[in-house]
Order: structure tokens, then C-alpha cells, then sequence
């Protein structure tokens, strides 16, 4: 909550106070009395016009970093008590965010169903068959939703659900027609089957982020109920008819499931204002680009199953990530509210970064090794490769908390360069994923050390 009053012009009635800073602290004391660093006090003095003229003129400083400091030295630290959470707040976020992992993951379930529907004689760039067209439709669908959930959660932040709605009504059957054109384009002879998959893939998407930004989670988890039949496929031979028609269950309850909850945004008008500028959803598409190929990259292996194993891995850790980032930041809260000094805050931080981060990359490593036994015939991961799928989860786990934060551009650019050299030179792949993972650990640590950054 900001002071009560954020002004510097002198009191009404008589002249100036003898001191006029004493008046200007009276006058802040709400916010200056919470402040950490000086430097929150100089963003509020300069967001409220003051000059370093007029700072000259009225305080006898020489900007507003002086005055701040000086309004910071002169009035006493009182932090207010961290409102308690309220009771089993961390086990319901946590068991939403683990069910956001499951959602996830469990699409994954239907490459195994079609991979027998598949089957073609070549393929291309040392890929298997139909490899090109689905990855080139699920990448689209990554850029397009990312953009797309950004536009729609930021209408849902401005209190309007049902222009929310309207975006995604108009937005989702885009995002599956791009991703059926590209799977299609890029198909070469004989890869029909493939480019089908891929637009009922794309079409999932679509529908899965509709329900996912909505907060349909569940309703998309009995969506994806069918899959589940690809358990029994990992040992013994289906049927192609039944393998169809599970892969098809799902993909019509996924669709039919999304147009239903879609039906506010159908409204005339619900579209409200004419809203937040698209191109502000640009950059959260460009950190899905690079943050998805990175995942293609952990999932191309020396055996197929190792490769899967990566990949269920990092999808199914999505939850457990989401949850960590709270974590962080209410953490962070809570330390700003408590600790006095710019010092101790910047140590208490950096200790909860450090502690969310190797909690996440903990998961990671026991999701990896999970699933490598659980497949049959699978091989444990070579140590340079649990060690690129580690650096690969340090770079998903800091850009996801630096797009939190706001920074998305710097996490898209990082992940885009890192994508970029890793598929010129996939055998850079460790010395790849850690520069950039350093890279985000710089710009995290210079972001969030700051007090102003975790300031609502």
C-alpha cells in the first residue's frame, strides 16, 4: 500500500516548516517506513514529477537519490507482520500444480498409441519417419499458445473473463490451422499419416490451452483419460482400430470440452475494450520457441526411449517448477516485509533462489531416472547427458521465473540464441544449455536481488 499522501508542495496555511524534509517525511512516513533500500524511495519521488531542480531549490540536495537517502536515514524502519497464508494454501496450490504437470505429460501417451500408425520407409536429416512435420506443427502450436495464453490471462487480469473468452474463441482455431498448414507444408512423400497426427496434435493444443488458461484442468484431465490405453500398448500389440479410436476419444472430448466453456466468449460485445497491445504477447511466443526446441533437443537421444524418458521428464516437472515459483516469490514477500536492510535482503533472496532452483533440478533428476526405469528395456542416461538435461532445466526453471518478473524479453533472447547454436551444433549441446543457463543466473541474480523488484 503507497503513503497516504505523495506530494512535496508545502502545508496549507503559514509558510514552510523550518525543515521543509521534516514536512516531506511526515508526509511519506507510510512509505518510507517500509522501504528496504533508498532507492524505492527515489522511484516514488521521481514517478511524482519532483525534479532535481526543484529538489535543489525546495531540500537542498542534489537529486533524488540524496533526498532519498536522507528521507531513508531519518525515519525508522516498521515493517509489518507477513499476513499469514491461509490454512492448506501450499498443499492446494501444490496439488494444482502437479496436476498441471500431469496434463502436461500425459499428451505424450499419444505418440506411443500412434507411433505404429506412423511408420513410413524414410526420413530425413537422420530423423525417423513423419519426425519433420510433427515437430514442426508442435513448434508452432508452442509460439502461437504461449502468445496466445499471455493475451488471454492479461484480458483475465483486468477483471474481464468473458473478452478473455473472445480472445481465445478467435486465437485457438488460428493456432490449430497455423499448425496444420506448417505440419502439411513441411510433409514430405509418404508422410501423410505424420502431417494428419500433427493437425489433430495442433488442434489439441489449441483446445488444451483454452481449458488450461480458463482453469479447466480437470476437465482437460478427463480429456486425456483415453491415453491412458497406451499403458498396455508399452508391452503388448493393439489393434490400429482401438489405438484410432482412443487417440480420437480424447481429441474430441479435448475439443468439445473447450468450445463448451469458450460459450462467453461467443457473446456480442464481450470483447470489451479494445485491449491490451498484441504486440506484448510477442516475446512470450519467441520464449516458447526457444524454451520448446531446447526440450526437442533433450529428447533427441542415442535410443529412442532415452529420449522419451528426457522428455516425459521435463513436461511432467512443469508442475512441480510452477510450484517452486510461488515459492520464490512469496518467500520473497515475506522477506521484504520483514528484514530492515538492502543487505539482508539481497543474502535472503539469493538463498531462496538458490534452494527453489536445486529443489526444481532435484525433481527433474528423480522424474529422469523414473521414467527411465518405468520404460521397458530402457538404459539409464549417460552422465553427460543427465548433465545437459540438468543444465536444459536450469534454463526452462530461470526463464520461467524471469517472465514471472516481467523480463520475458531477456529470458526469450537468451533461450532463442541458446536453441539456435544448439541445433547448428548438437553436439555443443552441455557447453550450449550451460552458457545459457549462466547467462540467466546473472540476469536473475541482478534482477531480483533488488527490493523494487518484488514491489506489487
Amino acid at each position: 500500500m503507497g503513503p497516504p499522501a505523495r506530494t512535496a508542495s508545502p502545508p496549507a496555511g503559514g509558510g514552510l516548516a523550518d525543515d521543509p524534509l521534516d514536512e516531506l517525511a511526515r508526509r511519506l512516513d507510510g512509505f518510507v517506513a517500509v522501504a528496504v533500500h533508498p532507492d524505492e524511495i527515489a522511484a516514488i519521488l521521481e514517478s511524482d514529477g519532483m525534479t532535481d531542480e526543484h529538489i535543489r531549490l525546495t531540500y537542498g540536495r542534489a537529486d533524488s537519490f540524496s533526498l532519498a537517502e536522507d528521507l531513508y536515514a531519518r525515519v525508522e524502519r516498521r515493517h509489518p507482520e507477513p499476513s499469514a497464508p491461509p490454512s492448506g494454501a501450499w498443499h492446494s496450490e501444490l496439488a494444482g500444480c502437479l496436476l498441471r504437470g500431469l496434463v502436461f505429460a500425459l499428451p505424450g501417451l499419444a505418440y506411443v498409441l500412434a507411433a505404429p500408425l506412423l511408420a513410413a520407409q524414410h526420413g530425413r536429416f537422420g530423423l525417423p519417419a513423419g519426425t519433420v512435420p510433427l515437430l514442426a506443427g508442435a513448434v508452432t502450436g508452442w509460439v502461437w499458445n504461449q502468445a496466445l495464453s499471455h493475451r488471454a490471462y492479461t484480458w483475465l487480469g483486468l477483471g474481464d473473463r468473458a473478452a478473455a473468452a473472445r480472445a481465445l474463441l478467435i486465437g485457438a482455431p488460428a493456432g490449430a490451422l497455423a499448425g496444420t498448414a506448417v505440419a502439411l507444408a513441411t510433409a514430405a512423400p509418404g508422410e501423410l499419416p505424420a502431417a494428419v497426427f500433427a493437425a489433430g496434435q495442433s488442434l489439441y493444443l489449441a483446445a488444451a490451452t483454452v481449458l488450461l488458461v480458463l482453469g479447466r484442468e480437470r476437465a482437460l484431465l478427463g480429456a486425456l483419460l483415453p491415453l491412458t490405453g497406451a499403458v498396455p500398448a508399452l508391452r503388448w500389440d493393439l489393434p490400429d482400430v482401438l489405438r484410432a479410436g482412443l487417440l480420437l476419444a480424447s481429441l474430441a472430448a479435448s475439443v468439445a470440452l473447450a468450445a463448451l466453456v469458450l460459450r462467453p466468449g461467443a457473446r456480442r460485445g464481450a470483447a470489451g475494450r479494445g485491449g491490451p497491445p498484441r504486440a506484448a504477447s510477442l516475446p512470450y511466443g519467441l520464449f516458447g520457441l526457444g524454451s520448446g526446441v531446447l526440450v526437442l533437443h533433450a529428447g533427441v537421444a542415442d535410443t529412442l526411449v532415452t529420449g522419451a524418458g528426457a522428455v516425459i521428464a521435463l513436461t511432467l516437472s512443469m508442475g512441480p517448477a510452477e510450484w517452486l515459483l510461488h515459492r520464490f516469490r512469496y518467500g520473497a514477500l515475506a522477506r521484504l516485509r520483514t528484514l530492515t536492510t538492502a543487505r539482508e535482503f539481497r543474502r535472503a533472496v539469493t538463498g531462496t533462489l538458490v534452494l527453489c532452483l536445486g529443489g526444481y533440478l532435484t525433481v527433474l533428476l528423480a522424474l529422469t531416472l523414473a521414467a527411465t526405469l518405468a520404460w521397458p528395456g530402457a538404459p539409464l542416461p549417460t552422465l553427460p547427458r543427465l548433465v545437459t538435461l540438468l543444465l536444459i532445466g536450469t534454463v526452462l526453471w530461470l526463464g520461467l521465473l524471469l517472465q514471472a518478473f516481467g523480463a520475458v524479453l531477456s529470458a526469450a533472447t537468451v533461450c532463442l540464441l541458446a536453441a539456435a547454436a544448439q541445433t547448428v551444433h548438437p553436439a555443443a549441446g552441455p557447453l550450449t544449455a550451460g552458457g545459457a543457463a549462466a547467462v540467466l543466473a546473472a540476469l536473475t541474480c541482478a534482477l531480483l536481488v533488488r527490493p523494487t523488484a518484488h514491489r506489487a
